[in-house]
C-alpha cells in the first residue's frame, strides 16, 4: 500500500525491517528509491503504480546494503542510479563467481527465500560530484557523505522539502559504522554525514528514513542531535541514553541492542589498539 508523506512523494513500507520505499511522481511517471525486499512487496508496488498509470522511469540506490539495491522485472527496465561508489561496491561483488551464495547468507532467514537476487545490484553509478539525478521529475539533489556504507547518499526532493536519509536518521536503528571498508575514522565520517544532512534541515519539512516512522519538520534537527549523541557516547566510551536499545527499544526491536553491543566491543578495541604505543 502506498502511503502519501507529501505532495507526489508516497512510500511503501515492508513488514520485517519497515524499509521504506520512495515513490517520486515525475511528469510521465516515478522515481523508485530503495524499491523493496521481498519479492511480492514488489509485484504489489508495480502492480499499483501500473493501476496509476505511472511506469518508473528510473531508480536509485542510496547505498550498497542488500535490502537496497534489490529490483523485480516487474518494476520494468528503467535505469537503476547509485552513485559511483555505490556501483563499485556492486559490481566488485557480482565479480564473484559466488556472489549470490554470499548475499542469500547474510539474508534474513526467516525470508531469503522470498527476496529474488536474479536482478540484484545492477546498478549504474552516476558520475563522481554529480549534483541531482537525472530524470524527468522535480529536482532531486544527491548528498553524498561518507557515513555507514561506500557511497551512501541521502536525497533532498527539494521542490517537495523532503529529505530520503537512507540508513541514517532511523527512529528504530542506531547509527551503524561502516568499519569493514578500510575507513580510517568510522566514527569522524558519520559526523560528517550528519553534519552534511545538517547542513539542509532547514530545507526539510519531511523526513524519511530507510527504516522506521516518517518524521516532520520539527523532528528533524532532533533526529540528527539523537544520532549525534550515539556516536559521541560510542567515541568517548560511555553508556549511550538512547530510546532504540535496551529496556526502551521498541517491541521486536530489541536485537538494536546486539548491534549496538557488537559495535561498542569493536570500538573499544580500535581506541586500545590506536592508544598502544608502536
Amino acid at each position: 500500500m502506498l502511503t502519501q508523506v507529501a505532495e507526489g512523494v508516497l512510500i511503501h513500507q515492508s513488514e520485517l525491517l519497515r524499509n521504506n520505499t520512495v515513490v517520486v511522481h515525475g511528469r510521465a511517471g516515478v522515481l523508485l528509491i530503495d524499491p523493496g525486499i521481498r519479492g511480492d512487496e514488489m509485484v504489489c508496488l508495480a502492480n499499483d503504480l501500473r493501476q496509476l498509470g505511472r511506469p518508473v522511469l528510473a531508480g536509485f540506490s542510496t547505498h550498497p546494503d542488500w535490502d537496497h539495491v534489490l529490483w523485480h522485472a516487474e518494476l520494468g527496465e528503467a535505469p537503476r542510479y547509485g552513485t559511483a561508489r555505490c556501483a563499485a561496491a556492486m559490481q566488485a561483488l557480482r565479480a564473484n563467481a559466488d556472489w549470490q551464495a554470499r548475499v542469500f547468507g547474510g539474508l534474513p532467514p526467516e525470508i531469503a527465500e522470498e527476496i529474488p537476487l536474479d536482478l540484484f545490484g545492477r546498478i549504474t553509478g552516476l558520475p563522481v560530484d554529480t549534483a541531482r539525478i537525472p530524470w524527468d521529475g522535480p529536482q532531486v539533489r544527491i548528498i553524498e557523505h561518507p557515513a555507514h556504507a561506500p557511497g551512501h547518499a541521502a536525497l533532498l526532493i527539494e521542490e517537495r522539502r523532503v529529505l530520503v536519509a537512507g540508513d541514517m536518521l532511523s527512529d528504530v536503528f542506531i547509527p551503524m559504522l561502516d568499519d569493514v571498508n578500510g575507513t580510517n575514522d568510522p566514527i569522524e565520517d558519520y559526523l560528517v554525514g550528519l553534519r552534511l544532512l545538517e547542513d539542509v534541515a532547514d530545507d526539510v519539512d519531511v523526513i524519511v528514513p530507510g527504516h522506521g516512522s516518517v518524521g516532520r519538520a520539527d523532528q528533524v534537527s532532533a533526529r540528527i542531535e539523537q544520532d549525534r549523541a550515539y556516536i559521541h557516547a560510542l567515541r568517548d566510551g560511555n553508556d549511550p541514553d538512547d530510546p532504540r536499545i535496551g529496556p526502551s527499544a521498541k517491541p521486536g526491536w530489541e536485537w538494536v541492542t546486539d548491534i549496538h553491543t557488537g559495535q561498542r566491543r569493536r570500538f573499544a578495541q580500535r581506541t586500545e589498539r590506536d592508544e598502544t604505543p608502536g
